[in-house]
């Protein structure tokens, strides 16, 4: 079935409107007339069925309504802006884009880029975050990092790397409080996250200390909200490897038992199979690959 859209033009002049925040201003920046503007707005509110601005003073101001549907269409433009620089004949850039959970991307990905970017100066990695909370897959990439594998019907998927998890806490924190065993956590503050539950049980039941509470058990929605508690001292939480193995390195954080672990998330790496894979592209997915075997063998030895 066609897509059923409303005036394009109009659309594109409503988004310039509602950010701009009057019809004069955005008739400027269009190098329209004030009355060209007002014409097309009417049109857009008559094909959506509802007004989109309201008036305050001498003013059209957006209604809060509008201005939802103003971020949504502003990003529809950048992505047609996008595929039309990427796809265009005189296409020349060198873009790939890759969308990763939060934590992954904050933690493992975008420290590991200044290595790729050395190697491969022309090629631009734009990275966008998900929630684990979020559905699978949301927007366009070329390249998305999940826990679960999508339909592989639509997406080359290929294992990344197998996390596992143990304690973390901030090394100043190891500095104050006794841990020399897993019963001393019973005297500690426990972090743990909304989106992850049953680390902390996990983790005690294979450490043979099944039950076992302290002194407070904090909890919060998303790990990276965890993660930054824990370096800040509030406590120790679980936290998953390699992902936080930088965070180890630069002595963000540390590990009191590193030989008790519990296995973490397998995560894949999936390309649409109807996308281009351009020469930069199979070379970032051959760097991706062998930053996680090398990551994956560095853990498992360490």
């Amino acid at each position: 079935m066609p897509h059923q859209l409303p005036p394009l033009n109009a659309l594109r002049i409503f988004e310039v409107t509602a950010r701009a925040g009057s019809y004069t201003d955005a008739a400027r920046e269009l190098h329209l007339t004030h009355g060209a503007v007002s014409r097309q707005i009417q049109l857009l509110e008559r094909a959506l069925g509802q007004p989109l601005f309201r008036k305050e003073g001498q003013r059209m101001v957006a209604t809060a309504h509008a201005r939802a549907y103003a971020r949504e269409i502003s990003a529809a433009f950048d992505h047609i802006g996008d595929a039309s620089r990427r796809y265009g004949k005189a296409a020349t850039s060198k873009v790939i884009r890759v969308n990763a959970p939060a934590t992954l991307a904050m933690r493992w990905l975008i420290p590991r880029l200044v290595e790729f970017r050395r190697s491969h100066p022309q090629t631009e990695v734009r990275v966008s975050t998900a929630f684990s909370s979020e559905p699978v897959l949301k927007g366009s990439f070329d390249v998305a990092i999940r826990r679960t594998p999508s339909d592989e019907t639509q997406f080359e998927t290929t294992p990344l790397f197998h996390e596992s998890a143990t304690v973390i806490a901030s090394p100043a924190l190891l500095q104050s409080v006794s841990l020399k065993k897993p019963r001393d956590l019973a005297k500690a503050v426990l972090l743990s996250t909304e989106t992850r539950p049953g680390d902390w049980e996990a983790w005690l039941e294979a450490a043979g200390c099944g039950g076992l509470r302290g002194t407070q058990h904090l909890r919060f929605d998303h790990f990276f909200v965890t993660l930054q508690a824990v370096v800040d001292g509030m406590g120790l939480g679980i936290g998953p490897f390699p992902t936080l193995s930088n965070d180890c390195t630069q002595s963000r954080i540390a590990t009191p038992f590193p030989a008790c672990q519990i296995p973490g998330s397998l995560y894949y790496a999936m390309v649409p199979m109807d996308s281009d894979k351009p020469k930069f592209l199979r070379e970032f997915l051959q760097w991706l690959f062998a930053s996680a075997d090398a990551e994956q063998a560095h853990h498992a030895g360490s």
